[in-house]
């Protein structure tokens, strides 16, 4: 499928640019107002016209039969030669009138489908892209704090509810309208007892159905509960299958199952006995219904004040409303069961982002490449300033063009946090970040992104292939169109060309979920070559070279070096030997920068991190090993 029909299947601007609404019912006006409303009326209007049509089939059977009949109240006539029905003009009028509505009922039913057909699926589709265009918007401690599996369903369960929805709203419930006033109607020029009796039976049938579904309701609610529980216990277990048989705990985590699967089957039988008890009485309660009203008709046409014909009509009347109300009373379950689906992906979703990222910013212009942190403030959600739960408390730094600055120091310094907050990851607390002069925070998130180029110690890849892997990192949509040749000169400089050809399949080897058919060495080499072909201005390294034995860690140093010329470069690095070639290196503790200066000027200082340099080259001798001026002479 070409580009341009992939952008012309995506919702529309005005939907796109819209704040989507956490009420279920403005939700899903919002989409059928903005791009579905013709089609929804036509939908309505199609349901109506078929129930319509349906409707007066027993004004029909009332005609026929009264015809039949010869005149009001008399048999059958036997006016016909022996074995020859007489078909007298007057029968065959309503004989076709009633084949006519049963035809032209069917052709508005189908009518509905075929507007169906252009509308739940296009309307399903909108309503999944916008609501994963919200959420992938949202902040990186937000997707820390979701499943992404539970996120992923959540959007696909949001676009089946809201069709489900509008399937009752514009079948069923208008059905039901179109059909009690045409039987309302038929029945008060028959008797106004018969009107009353339908009007009332279809209220308290309707009110008792909705009160049974919403007791009903939260019986299905515990069981999905129970269900999503037993599945989250088996997932857990199928992903650390390895770890069961590595400590042989295979029948304790069955048993362990077996138990969390007896609880399911509880709310099972509950939800179950409670739907049978409801069918139960629903259903005699329809039948009564049926019952009375017939007999009623029975003892008016025997008593002379009713035709075979009216009574024919009554009959057939009493099916069509009873089946139509039996639907929608069947389908009232299924409607607060979807709705409470709906509810709950807009809950999880649809909420403000951490980090806005409103239309119409300008984008980030980025010459030189200066990197300038000013009195930035910063704390996590739930931490104590007052009792020194602040990572950054007034941090100010400055990053020359094209400098490669190195951070380190031990673990909570504030080092990948300082490279989340240069990101837009973290909103700030107070301070501004800006790049080139320009604060971060007044342009758009994705101008940002595409000036930062990032390798981190656990490279994230998609359960794709090696190729669309590293030409994710170019500029054309999701990596498409880029040049094989700059794939591969890509991978030949991070040096991972040599094992991706050793594979069958080369570069078009599926990687896995997260990659997992590679090793963490080849993984951090794909996100380095990712790297070369994305081409930023501002290279982040987070731990890029952890993962690498030595020999290969010295050829993606040699790599790296002429990935540094002309960018600015920022390197979190615990192994302080990948870094005594950056022009400065900033040793931080509790968000603080303690010591600024290149290796050996630091070295010379002989202060922290001297002495973590002398922990590592010198196989963690105790602090009173000698100096580092001893060390190096001793060298």
């Amino acid at each position: 499928m070409s580009s341009s029909q992939h952008s012309s299947s995506l919702p529309s601007s005005s939907l796109s640019s819209s704040p989507l609404p956490s009420s279920p019912w403005r939700f899903l006006w919002m989409f059928v107002r903005d791009g579905f409303l013709g089609r929804a009326i036509l939908l309505n209007l199609a349901a109506a016209g078929g129930i319509g049509l349906m409707g007066l089939e027993p004004v029909a059977m009332r005609g026929l039969v009264d015809a039949l009949t010869g005149l009001p109240g008399a048999g059958l006539s036997g006016n016909h030669p022996s074995g020859s029905p007489a078909w007298t003009a007057e029968v065959m009028r309503w004989f076709l009138l009633l084949g006519g509505l049963w035809i032209a009922s069917a052709l508005f039913n189908r009518l509905r489908e075929l507007v169906d057909l252009h509308t739940s699926p296009a309307l399903r589709h909108a309503i999944q892209v916008r609501l994963f265009d919200h959420l992938i918007d949202h902040s990186p401690r937000y997707f820390q704090d979701n499943f992404a599996g539970n996120l992923g369903q959540k959007v696909k369960q949001a676009g089946q509810s809201a069709i489900q929805i509008l399937e009752i709203l514009t079948n069923d419930i208008i059905r039901i309208v179109v059909i009690l006033a045409i039987g309302l109607t038929l029945l008060v020029s028959a008797q106004t007892l018969f009107a009353g009796l339908l009007v009332g039976w279809t209220v308290a049938h309707l009110t008792l159905s909705a009160l049974l579904a919403r007791r009903c309701l939260r019986l299905s609610h515990a069981f999905s509960e129970e269900v999503s529980s037993t599945t989250g216990r088996m997932v857990d277990i199928i992903a650390n299958a390895e770890l069961v048989r590595a400590f042989a705990r295979r029948r304790q985590e069955l048993a362990g199952l077996s138990d969390a699967l007896t609880g399911e089957i509880d709310r099972s039988k509950e939800l179950r006995w409670f739907l049978t008890k409801m069918w139960f009485w629903l259903f005699n309660a329809l039948l009564v219904f049926q019952i009375i009203l017939i007999g009623l008709a029975v003892s008016e046409a025997m008593a002379g004040r009713m035709s075979i014909g009216e009574f024919a009509m009554i009959f057939s009347l009493a099916s069509i409303v009873g089946t139509n109300v039996w639907g929608l009373s069947t389908r009232m379950l299924g409607f607060f069961e979807q709705l409470g689906v709906l509810s709950g992906a807009l809950d999880l979703i649809v909420r403000p982002h951490e980090i806005p990222d409103p239309p119409g910013r300008p984008d980030l212009s980025v010459g030189d490449g200066s990197i300038r942190f000013e009195d930035i403030r910063f704390a996590h959600p739930g931490s104590d300033p007052e009792t020194g739960g602040s990572v950054f408390d007034g941090l100010s730094l400055t990053i020359r063009p094209g400098e490669r600055v190195a951070l380190v120091g031990p673990s909570g310094a504030g080092k990948s946090t300082l490279v989340r907050l240069l990101r837009r990851q973290f909103p700030l607390q107070g301070g501004r970040i800006l790049i080139d002069g320009q604060d971060i925070a007044a342009v758009s998130l994705a101008s940002l992104n595409r000036a930062v180029a990032e390798v981190p110690q656990l490279p994230s890849l998609f359960h794709r292939s090696i190729r669309d892997n590293i030409a994710y990192g170019s500029e054309g949509p999701d990596g498409k169109g880029v040049a094989d040749e700059a794939i591969r000169a890509a991978a030949a400089r991070a040096h991972c060309d040599r094992f991706i050809e050793g594979r069958a399949a080369g570069y078009d080897t599926v990687v896995g979920e997260r990659g997992i058919q590679l090793s963490g060495g080849e993984r951090q080499r794909v996100a380095i070559a990712r790297a070369f072909l994305k081409d930023a201005p501002v290279l982040v390294l987070d731990e890029a070279t952890s993962s690498l034995d030595s020999e290969t860690e010295h050829l993606i140093q040699d790599a790296l070096l002429g990935l540094f010329e002309g960018r600015t470069v920022i390197a979190i690095a615990h192994r302080l030997s990948t870094v005594t070639g950056m022009d400065r290196i900033l040793y931080m503790e509790k968000g603080r920068i303690l010591e600024d200066g290149d290796h050996a000027a630091l070295l010379r200082r002989d202060g922290p991190y001297a002495r973590l340099w002398r922990r590592q080259v010198g196989g963690f001798l105790p602090d009173d090993a000698g100096s580092i001026t001893d060390m190096e002479e001793a060298r």
